[in-house]
């Protein structure tokens, strides 16, 4: 018997599936795609004589194609899904870095759902400019004279140094040319941009002097690198903004601060980290200054600039600010989180709080956790125990905050495979592993989520 000649229709599996109201609410034809594609998979298992299923004729091929399709609709039908974190890095950069607050979420779909004034001027009945929607806001949050946001900090650097120094000399300390992540260091968009670098000063220690000497008539700017992803202890030492505001000035060049991840909240406050604020920074003389909108922000992916008015308005005109510029979701979401940090709700901010929030609160919700599953599972060997959070995004890497964890063994799966059918469940569920147990840190996880959590947890044992 050919068995090939059993596979059924595309268009008869399809017709089928939405009898049974599977897969009605996707688009039909990502739909068909999906069930072409098990259809093809099945034609080569045929033909490759690999073909393992006890299919006979065409309804049983029906059937399993149909199954098939359906446990991956109940996977997921996108590649990029809400997973949770119950890793307890707060700004997990493979997981998207912040979670955005109830108000800029509100604000984005306000947005979407509608025409909007991305770039018309209400008050004046014609066409506007996208640079004004969160100016206002970012020049009250930080005491900057103007502001203007691209899409992410890496290109605040590149725009920066490109439209302000392309040609001209860089003055920046050795200590502080770091890597940002994925291989991109400072150095190289330095010189992507046209800027030309002028290292000063040695890996630990950096004087007024080094930059004062390194200043001629080639001279742009003097920048300074927060280092934000790394820390150098020991026997260091490096130059004020201030003093580096000063001999700027006294050079009549620009000084530029790239703050990286960039706080308007004030953590050290709360006993968390050294992390200068955005308004210190400008307060201290910067010209212009930069970060990022989805790290300790806790807003949307964007790189923010601020500074003199003279030199955002120079950055504005450039051409790079097209190819740069954001859209109306990011500059929503950004508004609404900008609003919180003015009008001191940052409580409100999920970043924000779970960064902030107690050691005892996230011990009580540990131990009700535990009490909730030991009460309807008895296959996991279950404790609580101290232990350490993470900021993440690459943002004080020196900062411990201090957590307790529910440590799970099960009496059925290997710790691998309880990880594995947590990560692969309808709501995929990340942990981490440490000695042969999964550790879950609510820091990170919701309220909503962790009844989600206890629920798949309750399902896996009783699979």
């Amino acid at each position: 018997m050919n068995l090939l000649r059993e596979l059924p229709p595309i268009h008869q599996i399809q017709e089928a599936m939405l009898k049974e109201n599977i897969g009605s609410d996707l688009p039909q034809k990502l739909l068909k795609q999906m069930v072409q594609q098990e259809v093809d998979e099945l034609r080569g298992a045929l033909l490759n004589e690999t073909y393992t299923g006890l299919a006979q004729d065409r309804h049983g091929f029906q059937v399993e194609i149909i199954a098939s399709v359906q446990e991956k609709l109940t996977r997921n039908a996108f590649n990029l899904v809400p997973v949770i974190n119950a890793t307890g890095v707060v700004l997990h950069t493979n997981l998207g870095r912040a979670r955005l607050s109830n108000a800029a979420i509100d604000h984005m779909i306000e947005v979407a759902k509608s025409y909007s004034t991305l770039e018309y001027n209400l008050t004046e009945g014609r066409r506007g400019s996208r640079h004004t929607i969160v100016e206002e806001a970012v020049c009250k949050a930080t005491g900057a004279e103007a502001a203007m946001i691209v899409n992410n900090n890496a290109a605040a650097v590149f725009m920066i140094l490109s439209a302000l120094a392309k040609e001209k000399e860089v003055v920046v300390s050795r200590g502080e040319l770091v890597e940002i992540g994925g291989s991109f260091r400072v150095s190289s968009i330095m010189e992507e941009s046209g800027a030309r670098l002028k290292e000063v000063g040695t890996t630990n220690k950096t004087h007024p002097a080094d930059y004062e000497q390194a200043v001629n008539d080639e001279t742009a700017m003097i920048m300074k690198v927060h280092r934000s992803n790394f820390a150098i202890v020991g026997f260091t030492a490096e130059v004020e903004r201030e003093q580096l505001a000063s001999i700027a000035n006294e050079q009549q060049i620009i000084f530029y601060e790239d703050l990286g991840s960039g706080a308007l909240y004030d953590y050290r406050k709360d006993g968390i980290g050294e992390e200068p604020t955005v308004q210190e920074t400008i307060a201290a003389g910067a010209d212009l200054v930069s970060f990022s909108g989805d790290k300790l922000l806790g807003g949307p992916q964007a790189g923010i600039i601020a500074g003199k008015k003279k030199l955002v308005d120079r950055l504005k005109k450039h051409q790079l600010a097209r190819v740069l510029r954001v859209d109306k979701f990011t500059l929503a979401a950004l508004e609404a989180t900008l609003l919180e940090h003015l009008y001191e709700e940052a409580n409100n901010i999920p970043a924000i709080r779970d960064i902030t929030v107690s050691p005892e609160e996230v011990r009580k919700r540990a131990l009700q956790f535990k009490e909730g599953l030991e009460t309807k599972c008895s296959h996991y060997q279950i404790d609580v125990e101290v232990g350490v959070s993470q900021v993440g995004g690459g943002t004080m890497p020196a900062v411990e905050l201090p957590t307790s964890v529910v440590a799970i063994r099960s009496g059925r799966f290997s710790v691998n495979e309880l990880e594995e059918k947590l990560r692969m469940r309808h709501r995929p569920i990340i942990t981490r592993i440490k000695d042969e147990r999964i550790l879950i840190d609510l820091r990170t996880v919701t309220t909503e989520e962790e009844e989600v959590l206890l629920s798949e947890l309750i399902n896996i044992c009783n699979e």
